[in-house]
């Protein structure tokens, strides 16, 4: 079969490759590849900034945003031919640390995980691919076209979950959010926030482009203009940052109202430094019970979270975060960034 591959942290080695029909040992399902989405991971990928390949291969199958139909299911599974699905990226440690014993995989604390097309188990960009079926979930028919942005949206679905039980600690009773950075997770963090009835405020550098429609078209309010006026203007009793860009953090703690939830979804460069007043930030969230909490990867309630968000939303709008498909032979074209992308998917059948 063909798939797109890596040798794990080797620059300028990604390509389509010849690859081992999927091991029956990654799972019980057996999924024809439909999409995949291409994200920042991947590029890094791509770049040789980290991977680890599976044991015994030189090469790793890249691709963890999935989207597939199902060819083979034993009965029980919960699953059937034809059947859209979607695999969930992180597989529990084999200890297991407590988190992955409780289901927990995404809090994994020893660090002993693996994930699909990233650490140790083959990925989703390949024409075909397993999947274990507790480790997988079934989506609406209606959703093939769109089906491919169901992992970015766990990250957010988790996101927000992380919200409610920080926000749970007292009386909570939230209005505004601001999300930073109007990528897919911004966006998908925005079109959740707004499901959920709220002032939904997204920052982000662009002018021009897709992004201020697609925001606008969820009722949410775009902003450009420097971090301390929107701050200043929203008093936001939510913050989900994407942007990992630690002059944004740093106004965001600096800028922190009473009882305000954070919740850091972006990862920052190591080195990148800004200047803040320590003192000032400690004073505000202990005095006004601030929190900040980080957030990444998802487990399968987070999926299923995600699916229910993805199926109430609006087609049309989901269907134009998509803004480029390419075909899996012409994979270079998806790792060259274009002026106006906003979620770039690799076909696969």
């Amino acid at each position: 079969m063909r798939a797109l591959t890596v040798i794990p942290q080797q620059k300028n080695s990604l390509s389509v490759q010849d690859m081992p029909d999927p091991d029956e040992a990654l799972g019980d399902v057996l999924v024809d590849g439909l999409q995949v989405g291409v994200c920042g991971t991947d590029h890094e990928l791509a770049d040789g900034l980290y991977g680890w390949a599976p044991p015994g291969s030189e090469r790793l199958i890249i691709g963890h945003e999935s989207l597939g139909r199902v060819r083979e299911a034993p009965e029980g599974s919960g699953f059937a031919p034809g059947d859209l699905i979607v695999g969930v990226v992180r597989m529990p440690d084999p200890v297991p640390c407590g988190a992955c014993a409780h289901g927990e995989w995404d809090m994994c604390r020893n660090g002993e995980y693996t994930e699909h097309g990233i650490k140790e188990l083959a990925g989703f960009a390949a024409q075909q691919w397993r999947v274990r079926s507790e480790h997988a979930v079934k989506l609406d028919a209606s959703l093939e076209s769109v089906g491919v942005l169901m992992e970015p949206t766990t990250i957010v679905a988790k996101a927000w979950e992380q919200v409610d039980r920080v926000g749970g600690r007292a009386w909570f009773d939230p209005k505004s959010v601001l999300i930073t950075g109007a990528g897919p997770i911004g966006l998908l963090a925005a079109m959740i926030g707004v499901q959920r009835g709220l002032d939904v405020h997204v920052l982000d550098h662009n002018t021009t482009g897709p992004k201020p429609k697609l925001v606008a078209e969820l009722g949410a309010t775009y902003h450009t203009e420097p971090i301390d006026q929107v701050l200043q203007a929203v008093q936001p009793d939510v913050v989900i940052e994407g942007t990992g860009v630690t002059s944004i953090i740093g106004a965001v703690l600096a800028a922190a109202k009473p009882y305000v939830v954070t919740v850091l979804t972006g990862i920052s460069n190591p080195g990148d430094t800004v200047d803040l007043d320590l003192g000032a930030i400690n004073r505000d969230a202990v005095l006004g019970n601030a929190a900040v909490v980080g957030s990444v990867n998802a487990n399968l309630r987070h999926y299923e979270q995600a699916a229910k968000a993805l199926t109430e939303a609006d087609r049309g709008w989901l269907e134009s975060l998509i803004t480029r498909r390419v075909p899996l032979e012409q994979y270079a074209e998806a790792f060259t960034k274009q002026p106006g992308d906003v979620k770039v998917v690799i076909t696969l059948a």
